[in-house]
């Protein structure tokens, strides 16, 4: 699963760990969030994210 990183404040979301605050489960793939998902720590929208080179 493929970890995504918030560009203006540096919060990775990951997969594996969902968030759980906005009762995203586990294994939810980033493509699969919600459309009004924004980050938890600055709420950005998906769109401010970009894939982690691993």
């Amino acid at each position: 699963m493929k970890k995504y990183i918030c560009l203006p404040c540096g919060y990775i979301y990951d997969p594996a760990v969902g968030d759980p605050d906005e009762s995203v489960e586990p294994g939810t793939e980033f493509q699969d969030l919600p459309e009004d998902w924004v980050c938890p720590v600055c709420g950005e929208e998906k769109d401010k994210f970009a894939e982690v080179e691993e």
